[in-house]
């Protein structure tokens, strides 16, 4: 079913009689749906935006234990963090991959050597395998070449894993609707419906027609990350989370090579920074500040932020002399953390928490990696405002087997195979099908295939065009000016697959190349 026969029976869907509404797209609520489904549970999932337009578009990519809450005391999380990291890289295989890290051990830079190694133990231990190794600065410059070699005496070697995160919440969500899950982009939720003081369903308006429409649940969950307070205001909840942005760049690969990610405290603050490669490119981040602007405005790096970025590439590859001419793309996203009252941002706690508030159940905080934990944890405390339905909710494996696939899909490669399969499950095999001539050709620059944008503009609830490039497939970010080079052939499969008109074509273009200008660009302006 393609997006417009989704919408035209969007009255009857919402008649329905729901076990859950789920408020939020991304990953935690796409969890939710999942795990809900899965287990008998009637639930349906709404978005206000696209699925994943928040922060699980906008992430670091990382699929990683957090190594840095070690040093925190945070062994709980890090252990469960771990474990989770396992468990995708073996259930999602071409979705979630193995990252090897290196990082350089300097004289009189912190954390040094025996600190590092002693963290290293630990995470490995936890995660039942030995992954991480010291080497000289001989090797360590070989693997990490053009670092800064002043006062380099080796390096720490370890392993984590890397995933496109609007990919994994989309394949969750298709996941879940095979189990019976419905989910809605572009409805958004104006006000809970309440009825002695429970909420008993909301309001909703749809972004497509404007229509406003009411959905009655058992009980509402909101999964709105962090913009969960606005939700939680309507109950009379007092605010609880602290917005942090993470701003990120991405340079060409020729421009910063890196076969390992190199990782290193800011040569300014000691926070971690990385770089590493992502998608055929080069992905940069992370700052960790707070979020001063509107929530309801897309988040976009700040001129500070990019300079923090470059300075610590300038001070970690100096012969590169890279500079914000290299820069393709940025994005920054806000993340849902919830606010302990500590001065420095990057010292609150990542933990997730779950309160039940006058009818209410509201998740917030983790982790990308954790979703699946997030989710269990949300229905187990869902089950007794669920008169009559019991569960196991034992963690079973994420993503159902998937077939191999044949026909014309034959004419890719093994690892085009694998990374089409861990992105698309079981619709790998339509994809490949519904490819025209020359369609499984990938876009210069870039590992991704003509035929995902035609099969995400017919099967994936595209609305905007800002959908496609920015988060059904990533070319947006990957490509110069936002992938303003490949419009001609875009727009005609637009143009047939989403039936829009010449004036709307105009006008997607325009308006996604102005958002890509004020929020995915170099900021100018001092």
């Amino acid at each position: 079913m393609n997006a417009a026969s989704r919408r035209d029976g969007l009255s009857e869907l919402l008649a329905r009689e729901w076990d859950v509404l789920i408020v939020g797209g991304g990953i935690t609520g796409a969890g939710i749906l999942l795990e809900a489904a899965r287990r008998g549970l009637k639930a349906l999932l709404v978005e206000q935006r696209d699925f994943a337009w928040g922060t699980s578009s906008r992430s670091s990519k990382l699929v990683h234990g957090g190594l840095r809450y070690l040093k925190q005391g945070q062994f709980a999380m890090t252990r469960e963090s771990v474990h989770e990291r396992v468990a995708l890289l073996a259930d999602a295989a071409g979705l979630v991959e193995t990252q090897g890290f290196a990082f350089g051990d300097y004289i009189g830079r912190k954390p040094g050597r025996r600190q590092f190694m002693l963290g290293l133990a630990i995470y490995d231990m936890m995660a039942g395998r030995r992954a991480r190794r010291y080497v000289d600065a001989a090797d360590f410059a070989m693997l990490a070449p053009h670092i800064n070699r002043d006062g380099l005496r080796g390096g720490m070697l370890y392993q984590d894993a890397k995933t496109d995160d609007a990919r994994l919440v989309l394949r969750v969500l298709q996941e879940a609707r095979r189990h019976g899950g419905a989910a809605v982009n572009y409805l958004g939720v104006e006000s809970l419906l309440r009825e002695g003081g429970q909420v008993l369903g909301a309001t909703l308006k749809d972004g497509v027609g404007g229509a406003r429409l009411a959905v009655r649940a058992r009980l509402v969950i909101s999964a709105t990350g962090a913009w969960a307070d606005g939700l939680r205001g309507q109950v009379g909840a007092p605010p609880k989370l602290r917005p942090l942005r993470g701003s990120h760049l991405l340079l060409p690969a020729w421009r910063l090579p890196l076969a390992q990610a190199v990782s290193l405290m800011h040569p300014r603050d000691g926070r971690p920074v990385f770089a590493y490669p992502w998608e055929g490119v080069t992905l940069v981040g992370t700052t960790d500040v707070d979020h001063g602007g509107q929530l309801d405005n897309e988040a976009a790096i700040t001129r500070g932020e990019l300079d923090y970025l470059l300075a610590a590439l300038r001070w970690q590859f100096p012969q590169l002399a890279l500079g914000e001419g290299d820069v393709l793309a940025t994005f920054a996203g806000v993340r849902p953390v919830i606010d302990s009252g500590r001065l420095d941002p990057s010292k609150e706690a990542r933990e997730h928490a779950i309160w039940l508030e006058n009818g209410l159940l509201t998740v917030a905080g983790g982790k990308l990696t954790t979703f699946r934990v997030i989710a269990l944890d949300a229905l187990r405390q869902a089950a007794p405002l669920l008169p009559g339905w019991q569960a196991d909710v034992r963690p079973r494996p994420i993503f159902a087997p998937v077939p191999p696939l044949t026909g014309q899909a034959l004419l890719l490669d093994g690892e085009q195979r694998v990374r089409l399969q861990g992105r698309y499950g079981a619709a790998a095999q339509a994809l490949c099908d519904a490819a025209r001539d020359g369609e499984l050709a990938q876009i210069p620059g870039t590992q991704t295939l003509w035929a995902q944008l035609r099969w995400g503009a017919r099967m994936e609830d595209v609305q905007r065009l800002e959908d496609l490039l920015l988060r059904r497939t990533r070319l947006g970010l990957q490509l110069a000016g936002g992938a303003l080079a490949i419009m001609p052939r875009l727009r005609a499969m637009c143009q047939e697959e989403l039936g829009w008109s010449d004036a709307r074509w105009d006008e997607e273009q325009q308006r996604y190349l102005a958002l890509w200008r004020s929020h995915y660009s170099v900021p100018q302006g001092a």
